[in-house]
């Protein structure tokens, strides 16, 4: 049967060894030495019996690529990202948070993506600041187009 120790337990066990250590003397008074540490819990599971561990799950499907025109893009609020197609199966996604004030973008428009709360406009290539008070362009997160499918990654 297959051990697995509880968050609280190694929490508990590393919480104890720390406060031995700090309670132990180190000046040469006495022959008492401070006990090692605990081992680290035992892994359990496929990687513990020598098998590989599974792939990491991808994120969630977007949208299909379809759903994307050429020179535009679609914003997807629920996930704070806006995906483009600056140019026809080129496909760039973006933080759809605006970086002057933290506003969420609001529509996709004549090459840029753009913020209503104070006019600021990136492009879709790059999300570069096209016009400000925007300081700096919208961070870029990573996708996965595969099978007509843009999946955050």
């Amino acid at each position: 049967m297959e051990t697995v120790n509880s968050r609280r337990t190694v929490l508990a066990a590393t919480a104890g060894a720390a406060a031995l250590a700090g309670c132990s003397t180190s000046g040469g008074s006495g022959g008492a030495s401070t006990p090692p540490p605990p081992a680290p819990p035992s892994v359990t599971g496929p990687a513990a019996a020598g098998r590989p561990s599974p792939p990491a799950q991808a994120g969630p499907v977007l949208a299909k690529t379809s759903d994307i025109p050429v020179g535009g893009g679609r914003i997807f609020p629920d996930h704070k990202v806006v995906v483009t197609q600056p140019e026809a199966g080129t496909f760039k996604c973006f933080s759809a948070i605006c970086t002057h004030e933290g506003c969420t973008v609001s529509t996709v428009s004549g090459g840029t993506i753009n913020c209503p709360c104070h006019g600021s406009k990136y492009r879709v290539a790059d999300a570069s600041v096209a016009s400000g008070p925007a300081p700096r362009p919208l961070a870029s997160q990573p996708i996965a187009v595969e099978k007509g499918s843009i999946r955050l990654a």
